[in-house]
C-alpha cells in the first residue's frame, strides 16, 4: 500500500451536514478556515495548511535560531525533525491560529534582522 492510499484511508470523512460545516468552520482559525472554505476538497486544504506551517517554521528557524556553522547533513537533519514537528503544528493549525503566529513571528526576525544588517554596515562604515 502506497504512502496516499494509507493518508486517504485514514483521513476523517467530511461532514454531510450544512450546519457541521458552519459549527466547524465557526470554531477554525482565519487562514485555515478560508483555505478550506475555498480550495477544491479538504484533502487538498490539508496538504496546503500542512506546507504553509512547515515553510513558515523553516523561516522562523532559519532567521532566528539556525547556526551558520553547522554541516549539512546537521541541517538535513533538522529540516527532517521539523518536517516531522510540523504534522503536530498542523493539527494545532486547524483550530488555534498557528499559521498566523507564524507569520507574526518571521515578520518581527525579518524586521530583526534588517536592524541587524543596518548597524551592522553603520559600524563599517563608522571604523573606516
Amino acid at each position: 500500500m502506497n504512502l496516499f492510499g494509507t493518508l486517504n484511508y485514514i483521513q476523517a470523512s467530511a461532514p454531510t451536514n450544512a450546519s457541521e460545516n458552519e459549527f466547524v468552520f465557526g470554531r477554525m482559525s482565519g487562514i485555515t478556515r478560508y483555505l478550506y472554505e475555498n480550495l477544491p476538497s479538504y484533502a487538498v486544504a490539508g496538504y496546503v495548511v500542512f506546507l504553509l506551517v512547515f515553510i513558515l517554521s523553516a523561516i522562523v528557524y532559519k532567521l532566528g535560531f539556525a547556526k551558520n556553522d553547522l554541516s549539512l547533513i546537521k541541517n538535513v537533519i533538522i529540516y527532517i525533525f521539523l518536517f516531522i514537528g510540523c504534522i503536530v503544528l498542523t493539527f494545532l493549525a486547524l483550530f488555534l491560529p498557528m499559521i498566523e503566529g507564524l507569520i507574526v513571528a518571521s515578520l518581527i526576525l525579518i524586521l530583526y534582522k534588517i536592524r541587524l544588517w543596518r548597524e551592522k554596515r553603520e559600524e563599517k562604515r563608522a571604523a573606516s
